[in-house]
C-alpha cells in the first residue's frame, strides 16, 4: 500500500534523529512484511529491493488472480544517514473470471515516491521510531491507477526485546481513492514479530488490517502473513512469504518471494 505525507516536525535538529543501519553489518531490508522498518539505509548507500506476489481472491461468482512483477523499490540515502529517498513503480497482471469467462489486465502501478526520516532509537520500552511521507502520482496504467495523488503518512515503531526476538508496528492514514465528489481516507494498522533463527535467518509473523471509507458502509480487511529471511551475503538478502486474509472482504491468499541487495 502507498501513501503520501507532508511532514511538519518542530524541535528536532540532526542530533535528535536516529542514525541508520550500521555499514558494516548486514543490510536491514523493508521487505517482505507490510510492515516497513524504522532504519534507513545511511547516506550515500542504495537497496533494490525487488520480488514477486501472486494474490488470490475468490467470490461466489467471480475470482480475481492477480501478479506483482517486479515490485522494485529503490531506496537511496540523501545528506545524512538519518534521512532517505524512496522510489518504487511495479508491473502488474490482473485476471478476472466471471461465470466461466476470463478478462485480463497488464500494465503499470501509479508512481511512488517516499521519504523516511529516523527520528530516534529505542530508549527502555519507549520504541525507535521513524516517520514516512509518501505519495503515489497517477503514471500508471488505466486500469491499476488511482487517477490522481494519493498522499499519506506513516508512524514506524520498534522494540528490540532481546538478542533474538523484536517487534515493529506501523500506523498509517491516506487519501483513499475517489468516490463521486468525496474522498474517503484510508487507515492501516501493522505489529510484526521477529525472530532470530541463527545468525543468518530470520522468521517474522505478522498481522495487519486495512480500513477503507468513512461514510455509512466501512470496510476493513484483516491479514495474517508470515515469511522467511535469509542473508546470502551481508549485501544480499533472499526472502519468501505467504498470507491469509481473516474476513470476507480480504484477499484470500497470497505467496511472494524477492531479493533486497545494498550497494555501497
Amino acid at each position: 500500500m502507498t501513501t503520501v505525507r507532508h511532514l511538519a516536525i518542530a524541535g528536532l535538529t540532526p542530533l535528535a534523529f536516529a542514525t541508520s543501519a550500521h555499514p558494516q553489518q548486514p543490510l536491514v531490508a523493508d521487505r517482505p512484511d507490510f510492515t516497513e522498518g524504522t532504519s534507513t539505509v545511511g547516506a550515500g548507500v542504495l537497496h533494490i529491493e525487488f520480488g514477486y506476489t501472486l494474490g488470490l481472491l475468490r467470490g461466489d461468482v467471480a475470482s480475481v488472480q492477480s501478479h506483482s512483477l517486479g515490485e522494485p523499490l529503490l531506496r537511496f540515502g540523501l545528506f545524512a544517514d538519518w534521512l532517505e529517498l524512496r522510489v518504487a513503480a511495479s508491473p502488474v497482471a490482473q485476471r478476472t473470471t466471471i461465470d466461466g469467462s476470463s478478462n485480463g489486465d497488464a500494465g503499470l502501478e501509479d508512481l511512488y515516491l517516499g521519504i523516511k526520516l529516523a527520528l530516534s532509537d529505542q530508549k527502555g520500552i519507549v520504541p525507535a521510531m521513524a516517520v514516512l511521507g509518501q505519495t503515489t502520482l497517477p503514471t500508471g496504467s488505466d486500469a491499476f491507477s488511482s487517477g490522481s495523488a494519493v498522499p499519506g503518512v506513516n508512524l514506524l515503531y520498534s522494540w528490540d526485546l532481546s538478542d533474538r526476538f523484536s517487534l515493529a508496528a506501523s500506523t498509517q492514514v491516506n487519501r483513499g481513492a475517489e468516490e463521486s465528489d468525496d474522498r474517503l481516507l484510508e487507515w492501516a494498522q501493522s505489529l510484526s514479530a521477529g525472530f532470530g533463527l541463527g545468525a543468518r535467518h530470520g522468521l517474522f509473523a505478522e498481522w495487519f488490517a486495512i480500513f477503507q471509507g468513512d461514510g455509512e458502509e466501512p470496510r476493513a480487511e484483516h491479514y495474517f502473513n508470515a515469511g522467511l529471511t535469509g542473508l546470502i551475503t551481508d549485501d544480499l538478502q533472499w526472502d519468501i512469504r505467504a498470507g491469509a486474509g481473516l474476513n470476507d472482504p480480504a484477499e484470500d491468499l497470497f505467496l511472494g518471494t524477492g531479493l533486497s541487495v545494498r550497494v555501497r
